[in-house]
Formats: C-alpha cells, structure tokens, sequence
C-alpha cells in the first residue's frame, strides 16, 4: 500500500507540472498575436531610447532583417508581459511542498529578485545602452562615418539588458549568503580586491569584448555588492 501511494502521489505531482506547463504555454501563445501587432511600436519605442539626443540612424542590410527583429520583439513583450501569469502558476505549483517558514524566505526572495532583474534592465535602457551609442559615435570623423545596423543595435541592447539584469542579482546573493551564514560577513568584507575580480571577470563574460561595456556594468554591479554587505551587516546587528 505505500508503495502505491507514493505512485499516485508521483503521478498527481507529473499531472499538476503538466497542467502547470500547459497553462503557461497557453498563456504564451494567447498573448503571442498582441505583442506582434504591438512589436513595430514597441521597438520604434526602444529605438528612439537608446538613441535619444544623438544623431544616429540606423541602418538594415537584407529585405527580412527588420520583420525577423520584430519576430524577436514580440516574444520577448510576451514573455515579458505573460511572466506574473507564469511566476504565479509556477508559485502554486511548489507553494504545497513548502514549509511555512520556507514560503516566508522564498517569497520576498522571488519579489526581489524580480525587481533587481527589472531595474537592471531598465537602468541599461535608460542609461547604459544612450552612453555606449554616444561613446561610438565619438569615433566619428569627417573621414569616418558611423553606420550603425538595428539587427547589431538590438542584439547587443537585448544582451546588456539581460547581463544588467543579471548582475544586478549581486546584492541579494550577498546578503542571504551572510543572512544565512554560509560565509561570514568578515570574510567577504576582508576578500573585496578578490571580488572586484570575480565582478570584472563576469562583466567580462556578460558584455560584448570591449573595456567601456564591462566598466559601464562592472561600476554599478559593485556598487549593490557594497550595498549588499550594508544591509547583511544590519541585518546582524
């Protein structure tokens, strides 16, 4: 008899993932036909950010080049758009295995999380991706021309976004690591010359091969590691 519940019990748990997934592609797909049609805007939008206050046009180089980018748009507004759908599905799915005080560190943590992921990206749009547009155009002589191309504009703002997103996760690795004792807060206090390491070699990693991208994310992203350690430090007093 355990046996065969541990088998429903397994089974009921493959069935709430599989509804849980369904649910989340349906979503996905649902949404899929409004961010298309909004994509156009939107990336006229990002464009016109990215770009304000210099000079620059860009440029397309193949009859398909501006409709795949488009494409490109649109999921990600729909996955954008369709991601508090999806956290809170994937949230009732392991919401009933957890412990109450589990639920209590797991939930802030998601709303954190997801809020350092979104000022990142925005902090790039807004501020990064405007001073790397006119750091390239600084470049420019009577003899030199800028010619920027959108599939290249994009793809790198889309990269930064993410790796901003992603870095910007610093402060909170930090100070659950020390909130939990897993390292003490000494210790990474006294390491800072080998985390200023570690953040270089991971903007490194998270940006394009240019030294003015991996400062422009290395500077900020070192920034919350020190405020990371502000508030560990508070948090044991």
């Amino acid at each position: 008899m355990p046996e065969t519940d541990d088998n429903e019990s397994l089974i009921s748990h493959i069935e709430a993932l599989r509804s849980t997934i369904l649910k989340c592609l349906t979503a996905i797909a649902v949404v899929l036909p409004f961010t298309f049609f909004i994509a156009p805007k939107a990336l006229n939008l990002f464009i016109d950010i990215i770009i304000a206050g210099s000079p620059v046009k860009l440029n397309y180089f193949s009859p398909m080049e501006v409709f795949l980018i488009q494409i490109k748009t649109a999921i990600i507004l729909d996955i954008i758009l369709c991601f508090p759908y999806i956290i809170i599905k994937v949230w009732d799915f392991v919401l009933p295995a957890l412990y109450e005080n589990e639920k209590k560190i797991i939930k802030p943590v998601i709303i954190l999380s997801t809020t350092l992921f979104i000022a990142g990206m925005l902090f790039c749009t807004f501020v990064i991706l405007p001073l790397i547009i006119r750091f390239g155009l600084s470049f420019a002589t009577p003899n030199i021309q800028a010619v920027f191309g959108i599939s290249n504009i994009v793809t790198l703002s889309l990269w930064m976004a993410v790796a901003f997103g992603a870095m910007f996760q610093i402060p909170l690795v930090v100070y659950y690591l020390i909130k939990f004792e897993v390292i003490e807060y000494e210790t990474v206090s006294d390491k800072r010359p080998y985390v200023i390491v570690i953040l270089l070699i991971l903007a490194a990693i998270f940006t394009p091969p240019d030294v003015v991208s991996q400062i422009l994310l290395f500077i900020p992203t070192y920034a919350l590691f020190e405020l990371g350690l502000l508030f560990a430090r508070k948090s044991r007093k």
